[in-house]
């Protein structure tokens, strides 16, 4: 059972810059698809970005791309969210994710880490 850890969260001002990370203990690590995913309070869960196996092809929505980069550093068993030029609404919890499909949806994750809180003041 893959085992993942969010960091890097925190507070910061509009305009800013964060980068998130999230540890695997599986050594597995390579099978995988990885996700980054946030949740607002009374929002529903929201895709962002994925990440194949390799790191050669990835995908994001349209609120974050051209401002959030996924990457994975298989050596280190860790995929990377670096968010920049962040709003007050990129405010949520982020969460990232594996799973062995290729998917924008949540429910076709199979592990999830305990989430990493970001908070952006205007």
């Amino acid at each position: 059972q893959v085992q993942l850890v969010e960091s890097g969260g925190g507070l910061v001002q509009a305009g800013g810059s964060l980068r998130l990370s999230c540890a695997a203990s599986e050594r597995r690590f390579l099978d995988y698809a990885m996700g980054w995913f946030r949740q607002a309070p009374g929002k529903a869960r929201e895709f962002l970005a994925r990440i194949d196996w390799s790191g050669g092809t990835t995908s994001y929505a349209d609120s974050v791309k051209g401002r959030f980069t996924i990457d994975r550093d298989n050596a280190k068993n860790t995929v990377y969210l670096q968010m920049n030029k962040l709003t007050p609404e990129d405010t949520a919890t982020y969460y990232c994710a594996s799973g062995t499909r290729w998917s924008d949806q949540w429910r076709h994750y199979d592990y999830w880490g305990q989430g990493t809180q970001v908070t952006v003041s205007s």
